[in-house]
C-alpha cells in the first residue's frame, strides 16, 4: 500500500487549485475597463491639446475619433463580459466594469447627438454668395500663410457643387446705404462671436475668423458690401483653413449671417 507524505498532499492540492478556471467574463470585463480608461485619456489629450493650442486642430480631431472607436469597442467587449458573468463581472471589479460601460455609452450618445447633419454636404470648403466674383481675402492673408487650403477661390468645380447642394446661398440686397449696412454687419459679426480681423469702411469690407468650440478649427470670412443704388449688395465668403470638406459648416455660417443681417435691417 502506497503511503502519500503530507508534502505530496500539499503539492497535489496546490496543483488542483491551479486548475480552477477563472470566473466567466473576468477577462472580457478587465479588457473593457482598460479600454475605457485609454479612451478617457485620449479624449482629455484631444480636448486639452486643442483648447491650449498644444495640438493642431486636425490632430486633436483624429485623437477624438480614435477615442470614439475605442469607446465603441469598450461597449462591445464589456457587454460580452457582463452577459457571460451574469452581471457580476466575474473576478473583475463589477463597479469598474459597469462604470466603463456606462461612461462609454454616455460619451457615444453625446457625441452622436452633437454631430451635425452632413447628409448632402459635398466635399468642399470654400463657399460664397457670388461664385462669379467671390470676395477676396486681404487682411486675413498673413493668418492663412501656413494653412493647407490656399486663400484663392477653389474654382469652377467647387462652384458647381455649391450650386447643387446650397442653391439658397445668394447675394442679399438691402434697401439701405452701404455705411448703415456696414454698421449692422459689424454688429452681426460680433453677435455670432467671430473675431474681427479688419474693417475697411472705404471698401465696404469686413474680414473675420470663426473658431470652432471643441477642436479650434478656424474658418475665415470676408463680407463685401457694394452700392446698388438705392441700396446695398451684400456678398459673403467663408472658407476653412484645413480639410477637404466642411460638413456643411461654411454654408450654415453664411446663412446665419445673412438671416441676422436681414432681420436687423428690416424696416
Amino acid at each position: 500500500m502506497l503511503c502519500i507524505s503530507s508534502t505530496e498532499r500539499v503539492i497535489a492540492i496546490m496543483n488542483n487549485s491551479n486548475r480552477i478556471p477563472r470566473a466567466r467574463g473576468t477577462r472580457w470585463c478587465q479588457i473593457g475597463t482598460w479600454l475605457a480608461l485609454a479612451g478617457i485619456v485620449l479624449i482629455i489629450v484631444s480636448l486639452a491639446g486643442s483648447r491650449f493650442e498644444l495640438l493642431q486642430p486636425i490632430t486633436s480631431f483624429l485623437f477624438f475619433g480614435f477615442a470614439f472607436l475605442i469607446f465603441i469597442l469598450t461597449v462591445l467587449v464589456t457587454t460580452v463580459g457582463i452577459v457571460i458573468s451574469m452581471g457580476t463581472a466575474g473576478e473583475a471589479s463589477a463597479l469598474y466594469s459597469w462604470s466603463a460601460l456606462t461612461i462609454s455609452i454616455i460619451i457615444i450618445s453625446t457625441t452622436m447627438s452633437q454631430r451635425p447633419d452632413t447628409s448632402g454636404a459635398p466635399p468642399i470648403h470654400d463657399l460664397t454668395t457670388d461664385i462669379s466674383n467671390p470676395p477676396a481675402f486681404i487682411a486675413i492673408l498673413p493668418l492663412r500663410a501656413e494653412a493647407p487650403n490656399p486663400p484663392e477661390y477653389a474654382g469652377a468645380d467647387t462652384a458647381e457643387q455649391q450650386q447643387a447642394a446650397y442653391p439658397d446661398l445668394m447675394t442679399l440686397t438691402i434697401d439701405k446705404p452701404v455705411d448703415e449696412v456696414l454698421t449692422e454687419a459689424e454688429q452681426v459679426v460680433r453677435v455670432l462671436g467671430w473675431d474681427i480681423v479688419a474693417i475697411d469702411q472705404a471698401m465696404g469690407h469686413i474680414e473675420a475668423t470663426d473658431t470652432s468650440t471643441w477642436f479650434r478649427f478656424k474658418d475665415d470670412v470676408v463680407i463685401r458690401l457694394t452700392p446698388n443704388n438705392p441700396g446695398t449688395r451684400v456678398d459673403v465668403r467663408s472658407k476653412s483653413r484645413v480639410g477637404m470638406g466642411d460638413m456643411g459648416a461654411n454654408a450654415e455660417r453664411i446663412r446665419a449671417f445673412l438671416y441676422l443681417l436681414k432681420t436687423r435691417t428690416a424696416d
